[in-house]
């Protein structure tokens, strides 16, 4: 069958979540010490699976991390309220920091050029994440937005695949899922039967992991949104 829709991750894929964050918590501790931001990082990698998993809520997840983050400063945040008064902090230098990716729009109008329709697959909350697509006016451009918080069920569970793809009224054969977690994104895309396309922007894949998800398996490798028209055609 020919391919129909294109589904995108957000964060990382087609909004700058990284960069972000980078920019946040520099300016937040005021430091210039590239290893607090890596350990920023770790405790988001560490601790936002846990709300995804539904071990934590949203804001209990953003608690623990809060507090992780501001011990080493001598800061107890013992209460809810002071922990939620810290991130409210960062949060602030984070949303001020939103940007989508140069590569990103480009490669909708590319698309849309194309007659492809277009949308979303999100592991996060709604609310959030749609208050980043109105922000970046990413929410004119995307037919459905489909979050694991609103829905029950997270990639790489195939389950979201598929609602996606019945939201769009395709078989999972007519769809395509572009994501920057190769496992998540797409080997998961790909598990549900759509066409899973992993973008590697860092082009550091290992050769092993690339080797092992061939377009044989459904799956393809880019490093830049740029890449991915030329793909589809």
């Amino acid at each position: 069958m020919t391919i129909a829709v294109v589904l995108f991750d957000l964060d990382d894929t087609l909004f700058a979540h990284r960069y972000a964050v980078d920019t946040a918590i520099a300016r937040f501790l005021d430091t210039d010490d590239p290893a607090e931001v890596v350990r920023w990082h770790d405790l988001e990698e560490l601790h936002y699976p846990r709300y995804l998993s539904g071990e934590l809520g949203l804001i209990p997840q953003r608690r623990v991390r809060a507090r992780a983050m501001a011990e080493p400063y001598g800061l107890a945040l013992t209460t809810d309220t002071e922990a939620d008064a810290w991130y409210d902090r960062y949060f602030v230098e984070y949303r001020r920091a939103w940007s989508l990716h140069t590569d990103t729009i480009p490669c909708l109008d590319a698309l849309d050029a194309a007659g492809l329709r277009i949308g979303l697959i999100t592991n996060g909350d709604l609310a959030f994440q749609t208050e980043k697509l109105e922000l970046t006016s990413l929410d004119s451009r995307l037919e459905h937005v489909i979050a694991s918080g609103d829905v029950g069920f997270a990639k790489p569970d195939a389950r979201i695949f598929a609602l996606a793809c019945e939201r769009f009224d395709v078989h999972p054969s007519q769809a395509v899922y572009v994501g920057d977690r190769l496992e998540t994104d797409a080997v998961g895309a790909a598990g549900a039967g759509l066409t899973g396309v992993w973008l590697d922007r860092s082009g550091a894949g290992a050769v092993d992991e690339v080797a092992a998800h061939d377009p044989a398996a459904g799956i393809h490798t880019i490093t830049t949104l740029a890449e991915l028209p030329g793909l589809l055609a």
